[in-house]
């Protein structure tokens, strides 16, 4: 499954941390926890999670540098699945059909080729008892004055992501999710939560320099930060050292294989 390149290093420090509550409600609506599938794993960050409640997570990505930085487990395995992975591969590779417990994916979907990815989940969900979960988030939220520097700074970016991304600026609200609702959020209706990190303002800017759009402008002579943006973000932010309560909004789905 595809997902974007970043920066591994710069990524793993810059992004959030999943509330481990998260998967403690995720592990409430399946019926065993033998094993599960973080799919688009990036370096880990919900797969460690995941592992909290399942006996072996398998956690995927495209990239084999966001694994040599992934986060180690000892109930989790990395695989690496270039794109010309084939679904019967997939198969060969992580679980065969029928077999899964749980099938997450962080903050990635809106990369995957979902008719493809959906075909996939289909036949590996245990039936009945196995649940997929996907989440993004969207905007964050700093204070009234630097949220508006944020939404500016996102509109520069849309020339410079990836397709599919639209459907994270729209919240989930219209990606296709053709599963049966567990009451965690289904197709059209996502679940909104708040997911909170402290930052300092040099965290901030590590997270803006991990986006791949930021990297992809900047292969095309287009510095997206600029000197003139991060003056403006930082004067609104305050003091570099000042630490701030950064609020992710993120918008979940969750679903079974209908029958």
């Amino acid at each position: 499954m595809e997902a974007p390149k970043y920066e591994a290093e710069t990524y793993v420090d810059a992004r959030p941390v999943y509330p481990i509550d998260w998967f403690s409600m995720l592990a409430d609506l399946t019926s065993d926890h033998s094993l599960a599938w973080d799919a688009g794993t990036g370096s880990g960050q919900a797969a460690v999670g995941v592992a909290k409640y399942y006996k072996h997570v398998i956690a995927s990505d495209i990239s084999e540098d966001q694994l040599k930085h992934s986060l180690k487990h000892p109930h989790v395995s990395y695989v690496h699945t270039p794109l010309s992975t084939t679904n019967e591969e997939f198969l060969k590779l992580i679980a065969p059909e029928n077999s899964v417990d749980l099938i997450t994916v962080a903050t990635a979907l809106h990369h995957f080729d979902l008719e493809s990815f959906y075909s996939l989940v289909n036949r590996m969900l245990k039936k009945p008892g196995g649940v997929i979960a996907a989440w993004t988030y969207n905007l964050v939220q700093v204070s009234p004055e630097f949220d508006p520097l944020i939404e500016r700074f996102c509109e520069s970016s849309l020339p410079y992501q990836n397709p599919g991304v639209r459907y994270a600026f729209e919240c989930y609200k219209t990606i296709p999710f053709p599963f049966e609702s567990v009451g965690l959020g289904s197709e059209g209706h996502p679940k909104v939560l708040d997911m909170p990190k402290d930052m300092s303002f040099p965290g901030f800017l590590g997270l803006l320099r991990s986006w791949s759009a930021v990297k992809k402008a900047k292969d095309e002579g287009v510095e997206l930060l600029s000197d003139k943006v991060i003056k403006e973000f930082q004067s609104a932010w305050g003091e570099p050292e000042l630490v701030r309560t950064v609020i992710y909004k993120t918008y979940m789905l969750a679903g079974k294989v209908k029958v």
